[in-house]
Formats: C-alpha cells, sequence, structure tokens
C-alpha cells in the first residue's frame, strides 16, 4: 500500500493549475509529526506533498516519523527553499528522494509558477543536491498547452544530469480548487507526451521502459479516453490532508473523507462503514485521472498488462529505431 501525506496547503507559489494558495491551512491546525506515527507500517511508498511542504519549520521531524512507516520516501517541492531542502538532504541523505516541481524553461516556469526566478532556484537546489551526492532527484512538470512544447527540453536536461524526470498533467480537483483547467490543443499535448515516451522506450532502462506506459496513459488522458487500468484509491493508497483526514485521493470535485486520524486509528478507519462506502464511490467514479499515485500502484497490481505493451512496442523500436508511433494504451 502506498499513502500520500499533504502536509500543508500553504503555499509561496501561485500557480496556473492550482489555485491551493489561495486557501491555505492555518499552522495551528496542520497535522503535527506524531500523528505520522498513527500510519500502518510497512508501506510501499509515501509521498510528501503540499502546498509547499518546506514551508514547515518541522519539516525534517515529519520526514522523521514517515521514514520509520514506508520502504520509500519522495519528497515533491517547487525547490525555491534551497537551504531548508539541502538541510533535510544532509539529514536524511539516501533515505529520501526529492521531486523538484519545474514547469518548463525560465520564461514558461515562472509565468506559469507565479514566482520570480523559480527556475533559477529550482534548478540551483537540483544542482546542490546533485553535488550532495543524492540519488533520488528530479524534476517534475505538470503540462498544458504552454509548457508542453518544453517537456523534451526538459527531458534531456534531466538525461543529461542523470536525473529522475516525472510528469503529469493538468486536472480539476477539489485539491487544486479549480475545475477550468482545460487544453485548447489536446493533440499537440498528447503528441508531447507520445514524444517523451518514445525516449523512455528507447533508452536501455526497464524502469524508463514503464515511464513509457504511463506516459501514454497521459497522452490517453489529454485525450478523452478511458484510464487503462482500474482506479483502486482507497484500496491500494490513500492521502492524508493538513487536518489529518484519510481520503482515497486528491483528484475528486469533493474530498472523501474515510475518517480523521485526531479522532480514529487508521485501521479503524480503514475498516470501517465510511471507507467502504467510499470505495464504492472510487468504483463508480466518472473522472478516469491517471496520477502517478492512483497509476503506479495499478500497474503493479496488474504487471502483465504493462509488460505486454513494453515488449510489443520496445521490439518494434528494435526493429525500427526511427518509429515514432507506439500502440496507444486503452481501457
Amino acid at each position: 500500500m502506498e499513502a500520500c501525506l499533504i502536509v500543508t496547503y500553504r503555499c509561496n507559489a501561485k500557480c496556473y493549475m492550482c489555485n491551493t494558495w489561495r486557501h491555505p491551512s492555518r499552522r495551528e491546525e496542520e497535522f503535527s509529526p506524531e500523528l505520522v506515527g498513527k500510519l500502518p507500517g510497512g508501506l510501499q511508498f509515501i509521498n510528501i506533498t503540499g502546498g509547499e511542504p518546506f514551508l514547515r519549520p518541522d519539516i525534517q521531524e515529519i520526514i522523521a516519523a514517515a521514514l520509520t512507516k514506508t520502504k520509500r520516501l519522495v519528497i515533491s517541492t517547487n525547490g525555491y527553499f534551497t537551504e531548508s531542502i539541502a538541510d533535510a538532504a544532509a539529514r536524511f541523505g539516501n533515505r529520501i528522494g526529492l521531486r523538484i516541481s519545474l514547469e518548463g524553461l525560465p520564461d514558461a516556469n515562472d509565468e506559469l509558477r507565479g514566482i520570480k526566478h523559480g527556475f533559477d532556484h529550482g534548478l540551483r537546489t537540483l544542482g546542490s543536491l546533485h553535488a550532495m551526492g543524492m540519488k533520488d532527484i528530479g524534476f517534475g512538470i505538470t503540462v498544458a498547452d504552454r509548457n508542453a512544447g518544453d517537456m523534451m527540453e526538459l527531458y534531456r536536461i534531466a538525461n543529461a544530469m542523470g536525473l529522475e524526470f516525472a510528469t503529469a498533467t493538468t486536472h480539476n480537483s477539489f485539491y487544486f480548487h479549480k475545475n477550468n483547467n482545460a487544453y485548447q490543443d489536446p493533440d499537440r499535448v498528447a503528441a508531447a507526451f507520445e514524444e517523451i515516451a518514445v525516449a523512455l522506450l528507447k533508452t536501455g532502462r526497464p524502469k524508463n521502459w514503464f515511464r513509457a506506459y504511463f506516459n501514454m496513459g497521459l497522452a490517453n488522458k489529454v485525450r478523452g479516453n478511458p484510464r487503462p487500468l482500474p482506479c483502486e484509491v482507497g484500496t491500494d493508497m490513500f492521502f492524508v490532508d493538513p487536518s489529518g483526514n484519510v481520503m482515497p485521493c486528491n483528484g475528486s470535485d469533493q474530498p472523501l473523507i474515510m475518517g480523521n486520524l485526531h479522532e480514529q486509528g487508521f485501521e479503524e478507519i480503514w475498516q470501517g462503514p465510511r471507507a467502504a462506502e467510499v470505495r464504492r464511490q472510487v468504483a463508480h467514479c466518472p473522472k478516469q485521472c491517471w496520477m502517478i499515485g492512483s497509476a503506479a500502484p495499478a500497474m503493479k497490481k496488474k504487471i502483465s498488462v504493462p509488460l505486454r505493451w513494453v515488449l510489443r512496442n520496445k521490439l518494434r523500436l528494435i526493429k525500427n529505431p526511427h518509429n515514432t508511433r507506439l500502440d496507444p494504451v486503452s481501457g
């Protein structure tokens, strides 16, 4: 099982695709590091996110608590607070991973993130982490019309620096306080994801081959098609919001709250009647999200589906390295 901890809704960015910064959580009401101790042990993965996680002065205590619960921990950040991020990296070393959100090359990133010199801060943070010997570090980009053309350039930068490259596409939900994210040219945006998928599949890293499948799923999402694998959030993974609410995901139009960790133990929530009702709602959810939090567990659970796609398309590229068309993924 995997988890995502939303440690704050406070943010120093004003992103184009997200209005969370207009609805910040109150610092005194955000859950404490001690509450992390109520999570189940033996999780496969935890993502710490926000808002901007490094706005919390106790972020290192949250990280320390989360590390006792999971095999792998990655923190998502806009990379602005270089010193605080480097301090965490110095303390925890390669027990943690970090993804710096960059929404394109400098002009696009700073425009879309609403942070002056945001690209410079993010790149400086990545450079510092790289120099410290951190292994699990990389870029993350949320793609829309404005920055789709920058995605391949960012991938090449990440590849040249030996960094990971994470992708997502804009969507609407209660979490983002948005209902008007849309594509003016979905074919162009989808084609950008497909180009990345080809590049990933041509590498010698099996992990990248499955990322190629994930990116084809993003292209599929942009085109308005059903997701290729069932969504089982609330079963395979869960979110905790800054108030301690346990939810299946952050992609719904309204929060689907299973329970609150200030009031109940995790198992009581997870096995309770409200959680069962939320899972029924997830089973009939019309949104067809394709985000890494819900896609990765589904891909692992039904590994034969992406594996067959990888083998089929990898062989095609071996036979014809100039091929730029991959099979679509379909529900």
